[in-house]
């Protein structure tokens, strides 16, 4: 673990820091601060730094394999169930005929039954969408009222004919 005497430097040095910040940005005025004094600040704020970075030092020293191996594992397994949530999240919208890109916004299930559920509602609502959407049932026929009269006329008018 850290040292004591370390701890109490580094809050020292916030401390410090503390304060520079306040001279520096008004919390006292600057021209009221002598020459000497800011830069006595600075450089603990400098001295803070460094203590800082070697408190992580020693504290990255005093894992122990076991525990730099736990969070190894810890990462690994992360990465292995966001592996299996996107592939079963990918085999379910395979299965219904969903898009990658719908399956990616639509599907945020985490266990199989939920998001075979999400599939399922999905698609119907896809399926209704349909059903309402504007139809007209003899689009692109040829209309077939009119007389037999007008229809001889029309052609002798244009010269289409028998």
């Amino acid at each position: 673990m850290a040292d004591t005497s370390t701890t109490e430097a580094t809050e020292t040095a916030a401390d410090d820091t503390t304060t520079t910040a306040k001279a520096e940005t008004g919390g006292e005025k600057p021209q009221d601060v002598p020459p000497e004094v800011k830069q006595a600040l600075r450089k603990a704020n400098k001295e803070a730094e460094s203590l800082r970075l070697k408190l992580k030092e020693y504290e990255d020293r005093d894992k122990t394999e076991a525990e730099k191996l736990a969070e190894r594992a810890a990462t690994a397994e992360r990465e292995r169930d966001a592996a299996k949530a996107a592939e079963l999240r990918l085999r379910i919208a395979a299965k219904h005929g969903i898009s990658d890109e719908h399956a990616d916004l639509f599907l945020n299930g985490t266990d199989e039954a939920t998001l075979t559920k999400q599939a399922e509602q999905l698609v119907q609502l896809a399926e209704s969408s349909k059903k309402r959407s504007n139809h007209v049932p003899r689009e692109g026929t040829s209309p077939t009222s009119g007389s037999s009269s007008e229809r001889e006329f029309t052609r002798s008018l244009f010269g289409t004919g028998d």
